[in-house]
């Protein structure tokens, strides 16, 4: 039955011309950029434009076809969609399930800001107590008699 259907999707795109009929260089619509953005079927963790099997061109000739025939994109994406799941999209809706994998990186970087904030809080001139500091002038009377002497010597 795929075979079939690649082999009908082949002949289509063939049949209306192949890459020749399709809009010419820098007048690409929105066929080629969905080619990008959707992943491959055929082979996992490639996106379709970069697939190099036969099963992938007559899928891409097929995309191409639906735009040159005036079927909206996102009519052609449901249909994509409906025959392969939500597996060919490259980044899933912010909706549902898809939510977390949108949720999880935000929530973990505010998490590492906090500790980041917490751990340089604590590391900040407060951590040693009140011996890290030095004591300002006329707070220790000793120094003061110190300066006090050194300041006369050398005049």
């Amino acid at each position: 039955m795929r075979r079939g259907a690649v082999a009908f999707l082949l002949g289509s795109y063939l049949l209306l011309g192949g890459p020749a009929a399709g809009p010419a260089h820098g007048e690409e619509g929105w066929g080629y950029d969905m080619a990008h953005e959707l992943m491959s079927p055929f082979c996992p963790g490639r996106a379709l434009a970069e697939c190099p099997s036969g099963s992938a061109d007559a899928l891409r000739a097929w995309i191409l076809a639906q735009e040159e025939a005036g079927v909206p994109r996102e009519e052609v994406e449901a249909r994509l969609r409906e025959q392969y799941g939500d597996t060919i999209l490259q980044r899933p809706e912010a909706r549902g399930v898809g939510l977390v994998a949108y949720a999880i990186p935000v929530a973990t970087l505010l998490l590492g800001g906090l500790l980041l904030g917490v751990f340089l809080r604590r590391q900040g001139p407060a951590a040693g107590g009140s011996d890290a500091r030095a004591p300002a002038p006329g707070e220790d009377p000793e120094l003061e008699r110190r300066l006090e002497e050194e300041l006369r010597a050398s005049s």
